[in-house]
């Protein structure tokens, strides 16, 4: 089913609309196809189509609130194995081609106050980060006939990563800390400007920030830091946002988040995703303890597909039960379908979670990532 704009968020609003959204949030991990292939899938299930996931009619808003670097990327090597390239930050990163989807940062622009003067009119408002007002009033109509309009902020936690490195920008929470406040403070004052130029044309329905912040051990920012650092960038951002008619504001972030949940949602978060298990984030329990201040995408363990029905059975029964049903939750896995999990098994977790969800057996329909 593809959800109308005032359908979605409805159900993100936890209002009961008669039907609950099952969908696939990444798709599969890279080398799954080819495992799917070998063993009988079609191409309709390999590209996902077969399974009928619902989606939402969305566009990304065309602003431009992240780095503006006039860098040209390049590739300075290929391999069978991997790919070494700069960047559009001008760091030279390096991918694996067997095993990932990202590029790793070799090395990193800032690492103190003078590195970031250097670079910081990267982030200082320029005109051309807001489209004409042509196109403004193009994506106006979408809305009006029901599109989703999305927009995207650089992560209070991710952006500043990106240009220190994960090490470097923890260390410089205690001994930098005024370099980290600049940087954001730059960002929130460039993002004000690009969201008070649209204001008066279209309306922000959800406003998207990632942070991958955490692994399994928990998150890489205390509870401290995202009170001193991260809730204020966010606060500054969305008040006046959803002042304007904003209704959503989305985090990605994997990993365990739990530690700093009160402070992220204290910066005005009211969607997380992906809800990872095996990290300990689980819907059920956070639906029980945070009720209707937040609402989930993902949660269903990914890995659970690795096992038997059983098991498949088991996860679902646990995470497709009432408390999270009449809104309010997104229905999926909590990541990327992951290697090993075979065909039949990806069948039968589609077929059984519709039927314990009420919906009707799935039909071709194109597949649209609903990670944001």
């Amino acid at each position: 089913m593809i959800w109308s704009r005032e359908e979605y968020l409805a159900h993100m609003t936890f209002e009961d609309i008669g039907r609950e959204f099952f969908t696939e949030l990444f798709g599969p991990l890279v080398g799954l196809p080819e495992e799917w292939r070998a063993q009988g899938a079609t191409e309709q299930e390999v590209d996902l189509s077969a399974f009928g996931w619902d989606s939402v009619r969305y566009a990304w808003l065309p602003v431009r609130t992240g780095a503006i670097t006039g860098l040209t990327p390049r590739v300075l090597e290929d391999t069978p194995e991997y790919t070494l390239s700069v960047d559009s930050y001008g760091r030279t990163v390096k991918l694996i081609k067997s095993s990932a989807t990202i590029p790793l940062p070799l090395a990193y622009p800032v690492r103190n106050m003078d590195d970031w003067l250097k670079i910081r009119h990267w982030y200082t408002f320029r005109e051309d980060r807001v489209p004409d007002r042509e196109t403004l009033h193009a994506y106006a109509r979408k809305q009006k006939e029901g599109c989703l309009i999305l927009a995207g902020i650089p992560g209070g936690f991710d952006e500043a990563r990106q240009l220190m490195g994960d090490a470097e920008l923890c260390v410089a929470y205690y001994e930098q800390p005024e370099l980290v406040r600049d940087i954001l403070d730059t960002v929130a004052e460039t993002a004000l400007q690009v969201f008070e130029r649209i204001a008066d044309t279209v309306t922000v329905d959800l406003l998207h920030v990632h942070e991958d912040m955490a692994g399994k051990s928990g998150p890489l920012a205390g509870p401290v830091q995202v009170r001193t650092f991260i809730a204020p960038y966010y606060r500054r951002i969305w008040e006046p946002l959803h002042s304007s008619g904003a209704t959503l504001f989305s985090q990605d972030s994997d990993g365990d988040i739990r530690p700093i949940m009160d402070d992220l949602l204290a910066g005005g978060l009211n969607v997380l995703y992906p809800c990872e298990p095996a990290a300990g984030m689980d819907m059920v329990e956070l639906r029980r303890r945070y009720g209707k201040r937040v609402a989930f995408k993902g949660g269903i363990d990914k890995h659970a597909l690795r096992g038997t029905r059983a098991d498949i059975e088991a996860e679902l029964q646990r995470k497709l039960r009432p408390a999270l049903r009449g809104g309010g939750t997104v229905f999926a896995l909590d990541h990327r379908i992951p290697n090993g999990v075979p065909i039949a098994n990806y069948r039968y977790y589609v077929s059984r979670g519709r039927e314990l969800l009420g919906l009707p057996p799935a039909f071709p329909a194109p597949f649209v990532r609903m990670a944001f």
